[in-house]
């Protein structure tokens, strides 16, 4: 089993708990990949998903219709404390974790978006973010994250 967040972050990088809202919305301490497990079945909360959103550079909207296949004005009526499903949490988490590999990649929020949101060559001509609604298209994506990490032309 592998230990979370065990190596030290750089400084343009960001936890996928940073990204969920940190440690003040996230209270459970994440020390494997079984706690991970936990919270998805307890569910994170909406503010967690707002925070995350907030980071990959586009809307509300978008995310929720193209990668949750939820309609907009259902998130918008929860309130930011109200839990998420167990299927929606662990898809959020997920992605989260994802983008905290391009953090740690790219180094910078800006170059993260922008990456994200750019057809890409190895993704057939696809954009990263749109492949979020798959657990493949994640599986995807962090593989292609960790080709470029590793200088492989990607």
């Amino acid at each position: 089993m592998k230990v979370i967040d065990k190596k030290p972050k750089q400084s343009g990088e960001l936890s996928f708990i940073s990204l969920l809202g940190g440690k003040n919305i996230i209270t459970n301490p994440i020390r494997n990949d079984l706690d991970i497990i936990s919270l998805s079945n307890e569910g994170i909360t909406k503010a967690s998903l707002d925070a995350l959103i907030s980071h990959l550079g586009i809307s509300k909207k978008a995310f929720s219709e193209n990668i949750l296949d939820a309609s907009v004005k259902t998130l918008e009526r929860k309130k930011s404390t109200d839990k998420l499903s167990k299927h929606t949490s662990s898809i959020v988490i997920e992605i989260a974790k994802v983008v905290e590999h391009a953090f740690a990649v790219f180094g910078n929020e800006e170059k993260v978006k922008s990456w994200l949101n750019y057809p890409n060559r190895a993704l057939n001509n696809m954009k990263p973010i749109d492949l979020f609604y798959l657990p493949t298209g994640l599986n995807m994506v962090n593989t292609i994250l960790g080709r470029i990490e590793e200088g492989v032309y990607s």
